[in-house]
């Protein structure tokens, strides 16, 4: 299968400019659907925050640009009717063993540097497996890092520098961009670039807002329902598609 992934398709009509997830109609079933994010977390070493949150990022939309997700692959069913409604994210911790056994469900992982993530394919939120429901995300925080210029040539996700996010709400926000981004484009089946992720200086962040909004220059956002951490409406990050467009980025 060639061209753009079908099942980025279904977002394009349904997160528009200036969008949000809580304006998002319910599934037409009733059924809450999230695709876990599982983030390897060891006691030592610790990963580094960005290169965490750029595996997170990858991996997401890396499930959705599979051939096994596009129509008539054995993934659509599980992918399908999760792209075409509220697209939730609920990240995960694991490390040592249960790491090892998320390896074991279906999904993508990927690594970067020190850190990996794997996305597992969505599904209703109360039949998650066992081996995911019993992994928890809360207290879970790494230190912020330098790490430096991104890619100029990497898809490239800003957080808010306005905006504090643990790196499990990070990660799911960071996800959704690149999806956003992903259907924006039309990135096609099998491809899934590694994105760059960093925080925004406030005058990028200020400067790029508008086009994200008014879905213009190339430029997605992610306007949060406001369900944890930050109020409805919040923009918790931007997608571009090099890292150059933004011309700055704070860290």
């Amino acid at each position: 299968m060639t061209g753009p992934a079908p099942i980025l398709d279904l977002l394009a009509g349904r997160y528009g400019a200036g969008a949000r997830e809580r304006d998002i109609a319910p599934e037409a079933d009733g059924v809450v659907r999230a695709m876990p994010v599982v983030l390897r977390i060891e006691r030592d070493p610790l990963p580094g925050r960005t290169a965490l949150l750029e595996a997170a990022a990858t991996a997401a939309v890396a499930v959705c640009t599979d051939p096994r997700a596009q129509p008539g692959g054995e993934w659509s069913d599980a992918v399908a009717p999760w792209v075409d409604g509220r697209i939730r994210k609920i990240a995960r911790r694991a490390r040592g063993a249960h790491w090892r056994a998320v390896q074991e469900l279906p999904g993508v992982t990927v690594r970067v540097g020190d850190a990996e993530a794997r996305a597992l394919l969505p599904g209703p939120v109360d039949e998650a497996p066992k081996v995911v429901s019993r992994l928890q995300i809360g207290g879970t925080e790494l230190p912020v890092d330098e790490p430096g210029p991104p890619d100029p040539g990497a898809p490239l996700v800003l957080l808010s520098p306005y905006a504090e996010m643990t790196v499990g709400k990070a990660a799911a926000q960071v996800g959704h961009a690149t999806m956003l981004l992903g259907a924006a484009l039309g990135w096609p089946v099998g491809a899934a670039p590694v994105c760059a992720v960093r925080t925004a200086d406030r005058a990028a962040w200020d400067r790029l807002c508008p086009a994200a909004d008014d879905g213009t220059d190339g430029v997605v956002g992610v306007r949060d329902a406001g369900f944890t951490e930050v109020d409805p409406g919040t923009m918790t990050c931007l997608a571009l598609a090099r890292a150059a467009f933004a011309g700055t980025a704070g860290r």
